[in-house]
């Protein structure tokens, strides 16, 4: 079995830092995560036993070169733990890779049956409230028992798994110098539109606003348009041709991460991912 160990960043989080230590902790055990929390004014959750918290100061920089440093952070962290792991997840605090439920194995099970490439991707599903037919989070309780829509979204089609030391681009969206590869088996959820209120709430983050990210946040904000206004598809009929189109849609000046499919897909989140986040 491959040793398998988890990273990501998180600053004055809780919601998606709990889920996170405790997804990925379930999966993986506790001791092999490691949480970089942004800001020594910035404590860990209180299920964050035995996970190994690397503390860096706060240095607020504008969204896009801030975004570089902790790629590249990210980046060298993980090199060295490929002393100790075979592999590392590297994502945001509010992404979580799941196997496909039908194939009956554990993401550890899965990514040690197989030889995987440099660096795998997993099709990314942006989950966002539909906003006329479905209520407010109740934090609580699985996540995915409350959503049933996801765009199928490029931007989170990335390549956070990884089997050697690598550079990761801005927001990990690519690897520098390197070709992708969409597994069949794994997607990609991401939660962090997962509500109307917890999201919109972040636009009124001082320290965020100060350092560019507004027309960001508003941009990302679209998603709950998109899911409420779309004509959804079931996910299963979707998912193959998205892998096709990600793969082969690249734009001239970033030929290795997958472009956006046009019209916005949005899919019905097959019953089977209920209950695993």
């Amino acid at each position: 079995m491959k040793r398998i160990c988890a990273i990501s960043t998180a600053r004055k989080d809780r919601v998606f830092t709990t889920k996170w230590v405790d997804y990925y902790g379930r999966l993986l055990g506790r001791k092999n995560l490691f949480l970089i929390l942004d800001g020594h004014d910035n404590d860990p959750p209180e299920n964050a036993v035995d996970v190994n918290i690397i503390r860096l100061p706060h240095l607020p920089k504008k969204r896009v070169p801030a975004m570089r440093r902790r790629a590249r952070v990210m980046s060298k962290i993980a090199a060295g733990l490929y002393h100790y792991f075979d592999i590392a997840i590297a994502t945001d605090i509010d992404e979580f890779i799941v196997v496909d439920p039908k194939l009956g194995l554990s993401l550890v099970d899965y990514l040690s049956s197989k030889p995987l490439p440099t660096a795998v991707s997993s099709l990314g599903l942006d989950v966002g409230q539909h906003l006329t037919l479905e209520q407010t989070l109740d934090l609580e309780q699985p996540f995915l028992d409350q959503r049933r829509f996801a765009h199928v979204s490029a931007r989170y089609t990335k390549p956070c798994i990884t089997t050697r030391p690598v550079t990761w681009g801005s927001g990990m969206h690519r690897v520098k110098g390197r070709n992708f590869r969409i597994d069949p088996n794994l997607f990609l959820f991401h939660l962090g539109m997962a509500d109307y209120g917890l999201a919109t709430g972040k636009t009124l983050d001082k320290d965020r606003l100060s350092t560019g990210w507004k027309n960001h946040l508003e941009r990302r904000e679209k998603i709950f348009q998109i899911i409420t206004e779309a004509k959804a598809v079931d996910g299963d009929s979707y998912f193959q041709k998205a892998r096709r189109l990600q793969t082969w849609r690249r734009s001239p000046y970033a030929w290795n991460k997958p472009a956006m499919i046009p019209g916005n897909p949005v899919i019905i989140i097959p019953d089977r991912f209920r209950g695993l986040v």
